[in-house]
């Protein structure tokens, strides 16, 4: 439900407001009239640009009954407009030397190109265009909807892992919409209609609830004549309510669950408790939660749960999952595939054991100081990436933050301490939000095919960062984005 759209001298007086005082080097930001919320990072070490279009909004937001709206709309998002014939965005990226996607998610739908930064103005035109003008045909949507149930036969229910973990999510969340499938459950998504496809997009597919982020060899002023010569003069289609979604009750019992499959050659361990998510001017408990995870499960070799369980041969594989990216409460993960024959009781009795000594001891000094040096690494190593800054920007402020919250996020980081992390441990592994659960073989002792047990000795399991939301994982079928 849209009120009415802020009169124009209030958007401009809004818009007039002081920038924030201190903006990392080569970042600006500015939001247009209209509402649409723009980043530019400047990056000028080769001729190529990435433009990246985030709609606040995703399969979370949308209502009982019709999962997979947001992502099936994704798939329309390419069938034109009066100005371009179906699959002609594309094609007219591809030909230009680029390329582009589009990926769903439980809190936002994003649509990204990169391409040579001389060509930006071609693809703003085309993404604009798309904003407001889409055309669904009558031909359109049924085929389009037969393609996203295909997907979901590929990508989810030919794999036991990524089944077990949909069927983890629903166990997780009561009550709240984190516990659907971004895809869609396939009974609901059978009965997507076009009207159903028109209504979402004519709802929130709005410069109000759009950021936009330009990274590359561009200039701030170039960025803001280009976005308001192809996105100003796009109307907001009224304001754009706050997100109203079911939220979880206090969770006051542990559950347990498993699934056996044939297909499936060693059994895996995935607990999983909820957890606070990032939230603007109050990040340093997600701060504290995502140091715990690095140093319990970040590194096969040199994690906790690498040192104890698997170096010694107790597990095949081990590890350990935070994002607090998040309009709401996230999970945290930890995951372990147990040595060849063990008895999960066993296994999971040994996972138990280590959790207990960390907790009692706490945080290695070294190990900490170690831990956040790499994420320091990895931070500056992104700095490399016009798409990876481009990514960081417009997942934070796609799900709620501030861009001074963006900015800070590093430094925080950099803050946390022994005791934030020992606190961090104590509250969410005494937690009864959480979930046990085991994918098993088939119990006739039903054996997989000799290629996927060897894949399952190499490999850790496909469902192990699984959490709602994470970084986009391209491959990964369970993963809470759907990317094309």
């Amino acid at each position: 439900m849209r009120r009415p759209a802020l009169s124009v001298t209030m958007a401009l007086l809004l818009t007039a407001l002081p920038a924030f005082a201190e903006m990392p080097e080569g970042i600006s930001h500015f939001t247009l009239p209209n509402g649409l919320e723009t980043v530019v990072i400047e990056d000028h070490r080769a001729p190529v640009v990435v433009q990246m279009l985030w709609y606040k909004i995703g399969s979370a937001d949308e209502q009982p009954g019709k999962s997979g709206i947001a992502h099936y709309l994704e798939h329309l998002m390419f069938k034109g407009t009066d100005k371009l014939e179906p699959g002609e965005l594309s094609k007219t990226v591809t030909a230009n030397g680029g390329m582009d996607n589009a990926f769903t998610s439980y809190d936002y739908t994003t649509y990204f190109q990169r391409i040579a930064s001389d060509r930006l103005p071609l693809i703003m035109e085309m993404e604009a265009d798309r904003m407001a003008n889409l055309k669904i045909g009558e031909d359109d949507w049924q085929a389009e909807r037969q393609v996203v149930l295909e997907e979901r036969a590929q990508r989810i229910d030919s794999d036991p892992a990524s089944l077990f973990a949909e069927e983890r999510n629903a166990v997780q969340y009561y009550n709240h919409p984190y516990g659907r499938p971004v895809i869609g459950w396939r009974a609901e998504m059978m009965e997507l209609t076009r009207e159903d496809a028109i209504a979402w997009y004519d709802e929130h597919y709005s410069p109000d609830e759009a950021v936009l982020i330009l990274a590359g060899d561009i200039t701030a002023e170039r960025a803001r004549e280009l976005t308001e010569e192809y996105y100003g003069p796009l109307p907001a289609k009224g304001e754009a309510e706050p997100r109203a979604r079911p939220q979880e009750p206090t969770q006051s019992a542990p559950r347990r669950m498993e699934m056996h499959d044939p297909r499936v050659a060693q059994p895996r361990l995935t607990r999983s408790y909820l957890a606070p998510e990032r939230n603007p001017g109050d990040q340093e408990t997600a701060a504290a939660l995502t140091v715990l995870a690095e140093l319990l499960g970040g590194s096969m070799q040199t994690s906790v749960l690498g040192r104890e369980l698997a170096i010694p041969g107790k597990a095949l594989w081990v590890g350990a999952g935070y994002d607090g990216l998040a309009v709401d409460p996230t999970t945290i993960t930890l995951s372990m595939v147990p040595a060849q024959g063990m008895e999960p009781e066993k296994a999971e009795a040994m996972l138990d054991e280590v959790l207990a000594k960390f907790l009692k001891a706490g945080p290695d000094p070294d190990d900490l100081e170690r831990v956040k040096t790499r994420i320091r690494a990895a931070q500056i190593y992104a700095r490399d990436s016009a798409h990876g800054r481009a990514y960081d920007y417009g997942q934070g402020l796609a799900t709620g933050l501030t861009i001074e919250d963006v900015n800070d996020w590093p430094d925080i980081l950099a803050s946390v301490t022994a005791d934030d992390v020992s606190k961090a441990a104590r509250d969410l592994l005494s937690s009864k939000a959480s979930v046990t659960g085991w994918l098993l073989p088939a119990e006739d002792g039903g054996q997989a095919p000799a290629e996927t047990a060897a894949s399952a000795r190499s490999a850790p399991p496909a469902d192990v960062s699984e959490q709602p939301p994470a970084a986009p994982a391209l491959e990964e079928a369970a993963q809470p984005e759907v990317q094309e």
